[in-house]
């Protein structure tokens, strides 16, 4: 497990020994699983557990924000997705 980074009270973590498609996990008071390059190449929820609606709203803006950055980290960690 790499956390790929911190923001209100989450951590973006990437499994070391995870599946296509590229995505990251966030974990905090609550889980969620965000598909990075979903429909039109896209963020993209996958599933979401505890988490309060508005924060969920900011979790997604971060990964909108910071998408290249974990696509690399995720290309690091796996290699290139299909």
């Amino acid at each position: 497990m790499v956390v790929i980074h911190r923001a209100h009270g989450f951590r973006f973590v990437i499994y070391t020994a995870d599946h296509d498609p590229s995505h990251i996990h966030i974990t905090g008071p609550g889980q969620a699983k965000i598909n990075l390059t979903g429909t039109a190449n896209k963020q993209e929820l996958v599933s979401a557990v505890g988490i309060k609606q508005s924060d969920m709203r900011r979790l997604m803006a971060v990964v909108a924000e910071h998408r290249e950055e974990f696509l690399k980290e995720w290309e690091r960690i796996h290699g290139k997705s299909d």
